[in-house]
């Protein structure tokens, strides 16, 4: 069995689907690997790197001719095969079109966005791999940016007061945040619609913001918050203004799958916070939980700095490429299992098994034989061809 491995070609996609310390795991599973020439090198690992490790480099033809395809993100314009194992991102929850046109390939569409919030799918989670690199990227981007510094300094010159940071979400991205802000000094608070957050965000030291607000079902099955009404958004942005009128720093992360991301801070919310500070929105790709994010671009509007970056983990390649390599080796050796024998060892090649009784193959799997197979996808991509 072969895996193939091409080089991205999003605009600024600098992450690699397999990193070289991935390359021994997956042959000792049975799988030879093909790596396109240069498909590592922007985030840092040559092609000398791969074949030390016996992974072979090929062409962009070598690297799409595998059983299996692993990538970042899939594209429309890749060169996919019938029955061929395609794993990435797909954002299948939104890109129908792309969805419709990986099915007409005959192609099999293994979704990372899709993989379950379960026990036995932890290793495989991208997402909270991707998001534990934003949160930590985000901090640091609004330190380099704000005109203070986050800790608190006594010196010689007098007293520093320690820059007030507030997080809003709290999900894999938010708790990074916090962490990495109170590393570096900040005096730290945040805010989730769902109150069993509360205990892990002051476990990392940060104050939990209360607001005399309640939500309904605030919580899916996954662990995501789920959407509200807009007299509960309406309320939250009243209530959350105060505390945004004294913060130095905003990290938003709060997005709902596959909708639109809440507007949570409003132009008027801005115009009240002091002149310097800083937002950074990682719900700008879609649509931004500020009123005034622009995705990919940074502005300044009322004195205050909002930045929209769409792709944090690609700006860390070398160590979100590891990250997510082995998510996707372990969803790999999911699909491909190898017997063992009698001695506990590996034996026989690796066998590509779809068993659709299993939560994480049913969920993950996306397109086969020509259609659209999952059953959360399928109707959105009907709709949409309808």
């Amino acid at each position: 069995m072969i895996l193939g491995v091409p080089k991205e070609t999003f605009p600024g996609e600098r992450r690699v689907a397999i990193a070289p310390a991935s390359i021994a795991a997956l042959i000792k599973s049975g799988i030879d690997v093909v790596i396109e020439s240069g498909a590592g090198e922007s985030a840092g690992f040559t092609d000398a790197a791969y074949t030390e490790l016996h992974a072979r480099i090929g062409t962009r033809a070598d690297a799409f001719a595998g059983d299996l395809v692993a990538q970042v993100r899939t594209s429309a314009d890749s060169p996919y095969k019938k029955d061929q194992v395609v794993i990435g991102f797909s954002d299948p929850l939104s890109a129908h079109d792309l969805t419709r046109a990986i099915a007409d390939t005959g192609a099999i569409l293994f979704s990372m966005e899709m993989v379950p919030r379960i026990t036995r799918a932890q290793s495989m989670d991208a997402l909270s791999s991707m998001a534990t690199i934003a949160g930590y990227k985000a901090v640091l981007m609004a330190a380099d940016t704000l005109p203070r510094m986050f800790p608190m300094l006594m010196t010689a010159a007098g007293t520093v007061t320690a820059a007030r940071v507030f997080v809003i979400g709290a999900g894999v991205a938010g708790l990074q945040a916090i962490a990495t802000a109170k590393r570096n000094g900040a005096r730290v608070e945040a805010y989730d619609v769902r109150p069993a957050v509360k205990e892990q965000i002051m476990s990392l030291g940060a104050r939990f913001v209360e607001l005399p607000i309640e939500a309904g079902d605030a919580q899916d099955a996954g662990g995501y918050a789920k959407a509200q009404d807009e007299t509960f958004y309406r309320r939250q942005r009243e209530l959350m203004a105060k505390t945004l009128a004294a913060t130095d720093v905003v990290i938003t992360t709060a997005a709902i799958p596959g909708k639109r991301s809440p507007v949570l801070i409003t132009e008027d919310a801005v115009k009240g916070m002091p002149p310097g500070s800083v937002i950074v929105d990682l719900a700008a790709e879609r649509g931004g939980n500020c009123e005034l994010t622009k995705a990919d671009q940074t502005i300044v509007a009322h004195g205050v700095t909002i930045m929209g970056p769409t792709n944090l983990p690609a700006t860390v390649p070398y160590h979100a490429s590891q990250m997510y390599s082995r998510n996707v080796v372990t969803l790999v050796q999911h699909l491909a299992p190898r017997t063992k024998g009698a001695d506990g060892k590996l034996t026989g090649p690796a066998t590509l098994t779809f068993n659709m009784d299993d939560e994480i193959t049913r969920d993950t799997m996306i397109t086969r034989g020509g259609d659209v197979v999952n059953a959360r996808i399928k109707p959105l991509v009907a709709t949409v061809v309808a």
